[in-house]
């Protein structure tokens, strides 16, 4: 048990079970991950892999909660309190995710895993709890949901069921791209990824996470995390790490190098996760989250996937406002200018320092 956090108890719908919110602990994991897996609206960023991530690769403190009523699980929170002398503290569920607000199984655990929450708020003078979700609950919270919209669709056993439910412009780049040289593989490392990534988002002024925070998510998530990555005569051109949770797969951390544009490797690459996918029995591509007017965001529309606003939820202490790490805020113009022209070594050396407190 965390220190300065008791278990708290609320009475249960059955007057012999008493409900309790505590932190959670390893004997946990797999009731934790159980829950996940048989709840609604539990998602790949739920799963307890993430709480050792955020503590060993990131150097954060997960606060992860758990509600028990009996010896069921009612409900889970992965929150994680966040420190950044850049970027101030934080308590948020989850960083570096596209969702990570509680889940429950009734109403009274939902509110017991907020009641909590908020006490670990008061604990650390967070400035502000975020909860990553894609509907609103809390009332009286902040809502914002014009940042990020999340991209999904349906996945047919059929590849040419999929290739023509892309639009037909988009449909005609894929075709040729499928009719180029360019050769797909599923790799065992990170190595191709993160090289592929890390110069991606170099150029795009964005600093890129630890080599090692990719190899710890392969090794967290198993067979449940692989890398595409697509090669031009035998040099990698496109990659992206991709998850796998219950019916859907999610390309999360994808980049091209220079060439990739001008050969549609990048349309080949997620073409191949489509495909690969279908392959072994997934029906859904979860495309993941965008921020509005990026080219990440019009990229995905242009595959004919409608954007889904999240609506991220916010809880301030008295006199804090709305926290603002977009990129798009033009504070950060000349950073990011800046940061594009960087050594691409020296981007890789430095990066990993910044973007922990960006999550």
């Amino acid at each position: 048990m965390q220190p300065g956090f008791p278990a708290t108890q609320q009475p249960g719908r059955d007057s012999d079970l008493a409900l309790t919110v505590r932190p959670m602990e390893v004997r946990d994991v797999p009731r934790w991950d159980g829950f996940v897996q048989s709840h609604a609206e539990g998602t790949f960023f739920h799963r307890s892999g993430w709480h050792g991530i955020f503590r060993d690769i990131f150097r954060l403190t997960p606060r992860y909660l758990i509600a028990e009523r009996g010896c069921d699980v009612v409900g889970i929170l992965p929150l994680v309190y966040q420190r950044s002398a850049l970027f101030g503290n934080a308590l948020i569920a989850a960083p570096f995710c596209v969702e990570g607000g509680p889940i429950a199984s009734d109403e009274q655990a939902a509110s017991a895993l907020v009641s909590a929450a908020l006490s670990i708020q008061t604990q650390t003078a967070s400035p502000y709890v975020e909860f990553r979700s894609r509907r609103a609950r809390q009332a009286g919270w902040t809502v914002r949901k014009d940042l990020y919209a999340t991209f999904s669709g349906s996945l047919s056993a059929d590849d040419k069921e999929n290739l023509l439910a892309i639009p037909r412009k988009q449909r005609a780049v894929v075709r040729k791209a499928l009719e180029s040289k360019l050769v797909s593989e599923v790799s065992d490392g990170v190595d191709d990824v993160f090289r592929v990534y890390a110069e991606s988002v170099r150029n795009l002024g964005t600093p890129v996470f630890a080599k090692r925070y990719f190899a710890a998510l392969k090794k967290a998530f198993g067979p449940d995390c692989d890398a595409v990555v697509i090669r031009d005569d035998g040099v990698p051109v496109s990659a992206v790490l991709n998850f796998y949770h219950k019916d859907a797969v999610l390309p999360y951390y994808g980049g091209g190098t220079a060439g990739a544009r001008r050969t549609g490797a990048n349309d080949f690459l997620y073409w191949e996760v489509m495909r690969r996918a279908a392959q072994r029995g997934y029906r859904r591509f979860d495309f993941g989250r965008s921020k509005a007017g990026t080219g990440a965001f019009a990229f995905k529309k242009n595959w004919g996937f409608a954007p889904e606003w999240l609506e991220y939820e916010y809880h301030f202490l008295a006199g804090q406002t709305m926290p603002d790490k977009n990129p798009l805020n033009p504070k950060y113009s000349l950073f990011i200018a800046a940061w594009k022209r960087l050594p691409l070594p020296v981007a890789n050396f430095i990066g990993p320092w910044i973007i922990r407190g960006l999550g």
